[in-house]
């Protein structure tokens, strides 16, 4: 066995001179990203020292004392170049997110642990269900930037004439709907669906279009688009850009066109569906994008999948809202249920089809691609 060659998102090299709080800290930052391995006894120029004694019960007990929740790493010690290293592997977390026993929230990004932002804690709480940003009240937002004929309509759907109440009743109808904070204010997910021009105070919603003509993003553009509004508006826009850009594919055979058998408008709106109800917006700087290539159609939307979620589970219907707020009002919409079966659908359309489906959860966002025709 070799030592790694440097140290990175997953490797860290600690000297067994290193104190139980640094190690502590080190544990919880791999554990509330992608897992690692600490390499005991080498230094951080990659000079090996070794360990004068097994670590194995220091490890555990640190884990367990200063590690909250208490994890259990694996522990294994080598033999290289003479010298006895210990080799501690910590793996993902599934309790995210985790704190030292001095309350300290850490983060890994790229070879160094950092202590996590007020953006960076917002999203391991939010990847644990503890939080959820789609019910924030949105500082400096008033009820006038909402859309009242739309809320009338939603209302309408429970025989409840809104235009017709008194404002202290359409206040109280709002709030116990999440549409306005308790303060008065509209809350993230009631701006996004019943704001009259959200992305002006949110400027991370939208769905950004794009089909290229190739295969790669560096080809020419036939169609670039960007879809503002409410949450319903940009589905049905997206949608409608889509089945446009979606015809280019045909092809013309003697005198007629000919068009290739392709996936159902429903499974378009799915995925639409599926990236603007459940995309992480407190991640400022990035919208919802649809890339359209010659070969494939790419649904990509920032942040990771939680904690309980998996790529595995995703096709067999195991869903978890990330905001519950957004799921709630668009499934009264009309434009998802909560039973979990639209990836199968898409799946089972892809199948059909004899075409791939691949979803990806990478970096900070994930992405679900569909073989073209």
């Amino acid at each position: 066995m070799k030592i790694p060659k440097s140290e990175n998102q997953y490797i860290e090299f600690k000297s067994e001179r290193v104190s139980a709080k640094v190690f502590a800290e080190e544990v919880v930052a791999f554990a509330n990203a992608e897992g690692g391995e600490i390499w005991l006894g080498v230094e951080d120029d990659r000079q090996i020292t070794g360990i004068s004694r097994s670590y194995e019960e220091d490890v555990m007990n640190i884990c367990r004392a200063g590690v909250i929740p208490p994890l259990q790493p694996s522990y294994q010690e080598v033999v290289i170049e003479g010298a006895k290293i210990a080799r501690i592997a910590i793996a993902k977390g599934v309790d995210r997110p985790y704190y030292t026993s001095k309350n300290r929230y850490f983060i890994r990004v790229g070879s160094t642990k950092r202590i996590a932002s007020r953006e960076g804690l917002i999203r391991l709480f939010q990847a644990s269900g503890l939080f959820h940003y789609d019910l924030v009240e949105i500082s400096g937002a008033g009820i006038s930037q909402l859309d009242f004929s739309a809320i009338a309509d939603y209302f309408s759907r429970y025989q409840i004439s809104f235009a017709s109440e008194t404002e202290d009743e359409k206040i109280r109808l709002l709030t116990a709907s999440d549409v306005l904070g308790n303060n008065g204010r509209p809350t993230v997910g009631g701006d996004l669906v019943f704001g009259i021009n959200p992305e002006k105070i949110l400027p991370q919603a939208g769905i950004a279009f794009a089909h290229f003509e190739g295969k790669e993003l560096d080809a020419e553009l036939f169609d670039k688009k960007n879809f503002g509004g409410s949450l319903p508006r940009q589905v049905d826009n997206a949608l409608a850009a889509i089945k446009a850009n979606r015809s280019v594919a045909s092809r013309i055979q003697g005198a007629k066109r000919v068009e290739k058998a392709n996936y159902p408008d429903k499974v378009f709106r799915e995925l639409l569906v599926n990236a603007a109800v459940h995309r992480n917006y407190s991640i400022i700087g990035s919208q919802n994008r649809v890339f359209m290539f010659s070969d494939r159609i790419e649904f990509i939307s920032p942040g990771r999948l939680p904690n309980t979620v998996s790529i595995e589970k995703l096709s067999v219907g195991t869903s978890f809202a990330r905001n519950p707020l957004l799921v709630r009002l668009m499934e009264n919409l009309g434009y998802m249920d909560r039973l979990g079966r639209g990836l199968p659908m898409v799946c089972q359309e892809a199948k059909r089809l004899k075409r791939n489906v691949l979803f990806e959860d990478s970096g900070e966002e994930f992405r679900v691609t569909l073989q073209w025709p």
